[in-house]
């Protein structure tokens, strides 16, 4: 059998995620099977993940990798760009899709059978360079840099997110009722922003930065992006105002003729200030409000793949 190519593995398992499996076993099983030197570290509410993920950085481990679906991600990823910024050391990431969507997991091209996954990570030599996107003076607060691989969306208060009861009742499903759930609730306010250098004014409801476009049901937010591009899709949605719905559809279906140019923008950092303030999320984690400033980092983490 040849010689695994991370020798130490640092897996951290949230199991409040929407699945329900033998993890522990499936893991031991593989893991053994390969002669990896793993350990697991379990999760118990947000912030336990990315705060596992720095104690296996500086213990030296080859590998961190997370089971659960993509907030469980969003925090390895973010204690694994802290520690490469702050001592130029690049951990690679591994995926071990567990959640509802997986649509990070999706994107990485990962199998959607656990037993699969972590067969990838004890054989696979193969990584993929991706961009990261990058949140500065987030609500006028000198915090240090926050981070998200998938996408930043403002205008969503926190009691109208997807509840864990819907996606464990719904399954990906459960997004679509709680949108249907809330669609009387939204309300326009006024965007200021700054798109590398351009400033742009508008009203819209929300307001979407996308790294990674792809979704847990496998569709694709917009068909323009690439997660290793250098660049960020940018738009905007106003259910009031039908040109935005059908941008959005444009981005979606991308049909070969018209393309959404007024309500879509790639670029490489934006400025989003808004009329009155609003919340900021990423890879569906809370983070604060605006004001906020976000750009691209290319080809800042590394992710193992088949």
């Amino acid at each position: 059998m040849p010689e695994p190519p991370y020798r130490r593995v640092q897996v951290i398992v949230n199991p409040a995620s929407g699945r329900d499996e033998p993890v522990l076993n499936t893991l031991n099983d593989v893991f053994r099977t390969f002669d990896v030197d793993w350990d697991v570290s379990v999760t118990h509410r947000y912030g336990d993940a990315a705060r596992q993920a720095r104690t296996a950085i500086e213990d030296g481990v080859d590998l961190v990798a997370g089971y659960g679906g993509d907030g469980t991600q969003h925090e390895i990823a973010n204690a694994l760009m802290e520690a490469s910024v702050r001592t130029g050391r690049r951990t690679p990431m591994g995926i071990l899709p567990g959640g509802t969507g997986n649509g990070f997991a999706r994107e990485m091209g990962i199998p959607n059978d656990l037993r699969e996954a972590t067969e990838v990570l004890c054989t696979s030599t193969a990584t993929r360079a991706i961009d990261v996107g990058r949140l500065r003076d987030l609500g006028q607060a000198e915090t240090s840099d926050r981070y998200f691989v998938q996408r930043l969306y403002v205008g969503v208060e926190p009691e109208e997110q997807t509840s864990r009861e819907l996606k464990d009742r719904y399954g990906v499903f459960g997004y679509l009722v709680n949108v249907a759930s809330h669609a009387g609730d939204a309300e326009s306010v006024h965007y200021r922003t700054d798109v590398d250098g351009e400033a742009i004014e508008f009203d819209a409801e929300r307001v979407y930065v996308i790294n990674s476009g792809m979704m847990g049901t496998g569709l694709k937010i917009t068909q323009t992006y690439a997660i290793d591009d250098g660049l960020l899709d940018c738009f905007m949605i106003d259910r009031r105002v039908g040109a935005t719905l059908a941008a959005a559809a444009i981005r979606l279906l991308d049909p070969p003729v018209i393309k959404a140019t007024r309500y879509h923008r790639q670029c490489r950092s934006i400025r989003i200030e808004t009329e009155p303030d609003q919340p900021v999320w990423t890879d569906g984690e809370y983070v604060g409000r605006t004001p906020v400033t976000v750009d691209v980092v290319p080809g800042a983490l590394t992710v193992v793949v088949p």
